[in-house]
């Protein structure tokens, strides 16, 4: 497949810190991930997406704190809002801090987060300390990948590899909601 086959959490993370893009199982599809510090990596997925970078992109991690550098200071409110729906398939649009650049969180004033509770995203982006890209492993106009074949057959060696690991049971890609208001702005 790729290499010497799937890659371990420990091979995936490896990969991100060299600034490469990796394919994993999340909820409901694979996703292409990298380091979202690192311009080069993120544009790599925006050109194998297809995706224009004013679009932004979606970040998961495994621990609320991890998305410090990416948002505005929070009202207790807000948080409680986040939390109310984490860890779990819901994409909060955050008010974006100052620092994120335009590459990653495209022309909108906020970004778009996720608190997962997928075991393999999970454990990735405990391994690796920090927050990831996640975005849907499919060129534009192409469906997501539901198998790791599937990424091979989009992707091949424009990745670094694919982590081992299965599917969540959703059936649909993750609900994105604003956090100001509450509202769906995509539904599952």
């Amino acid at each position: 497949m790729f290499g010497d086959g799937l890659l371990t959490i420990s091979q995936a993370t490896q990969c991100l810190r060299e600034g490469r893009v990796i394919a994993y199982p999340t909820e409901a599809v694979y996703g292409l991930g990298c380091d979202p510090f690192d311009e080069t990596a993120v544009r790599q997925i925006l050109r194998m997406k297809d995706r224009p970078a004013a679009a932004g992109l979606i970040l998961i991690a495994d621990r609320f704190d991890r998305f410090k550098p990416f948002t505005q200071e929070l009202s207790e409110a807000q948080r409680e809002r986040a939390m109310s729906a984490w860890p779990g398939p819901v994409t909060w649009l955050f008010p974006r801090a100052d620092s994120v650049p335009d590459w990653l969180a495209g022309e909108h004033q906020t970004i778009a987060l996720r608190l997962t509770a997928h075991p393999v995203c999970r454990a990735l982006c405990s391994a690796f300390q920090g927050a990831i890209v996640s975005t849907s492993a499919n060129p534009g106009g192409e469906e997501p990948a539901r198998s790791a074949q599937q990424v091979e057959a989009y992707f091949g060696n424009a990745l670094c590899g694919v982590v081992d690991g299965d599917l969540g049971g959703d059936q649909q890609p993750s609900e994105i909601r604003d956090l100001a208001s509450g509202r769906i702005i995509r539904a599952a």
